[in-house]
């Protein structure tokens, strides 16, 4: 059976280089004894950056793919920011409300979600694929999820 050509999949990646340049950045300013600048979002140990690379820029949203291998909680936070090969700094008024929270309790099959935040936040990446090639995301593993539990997509119409 042929894939749907008006359907589009788009897996999220692990941005390791991206995590691992914000991770350093929390490292000098400990290492320096210095603070971070006003409003400026550090990345905690249980996040990580992902991005979606946007081959087509006319979406429209349908759903979310969310597996979790076991119990825990995963909260998708988009951003507005572009970050360059240099380290550019995440503020926190660079992320997007509303997040896209999934959860999985023990004993459960189905992954669970706040369906119209979900249902937003969807359609609010749609409409940002119009005009960007990469969106960058913040994840935030909790309650036993952690990035090897995690398969996540986004499923557009074209």
């Amino acid at each position: 059976m042929a894939a749907n050509p008006s359907l589009l999949e788009l897996p999220f990646v692990e941005d390791v280089q991206q995590t691992k340049c914000m991770r350093l950045r929390v490292q000098s300013l400990q290492q320096k004894k210095e603070r971070p600048q006003d409003g400026e979002k550090l990345l905690q140990s249980n996040e990580y950056i992902y991005h979606l690379d946007f081959a087509q820029q006319n979406l429209r949203f349908l759903r979310w793919k969310i597996q979790l291998k076991k119990p825990g909680k995963l909260t998708i936070t988009g951003t507005s920011q572009h970050w360059t090969p240099d380290l550019t700094n995440l503020m926190t008024r660079q992320l997007l409300e509303p997040h896209g929270i999934f959860w999985k309790k023990p004993g459960q099959q189905e992954v669970e979600c706040n369906e119209a935040d979900a249902q937003e936040f969807g359609e609010r990446i749609s409409e940002l694929a119009k005009i960007r090639k990469v969106m960058y995301f913040m994840f935030t593993f909790s309650e036993g999820a952690d990035p090897a539990s995690v398969k996540c997509s986004i499923s557009f119409k074209v």
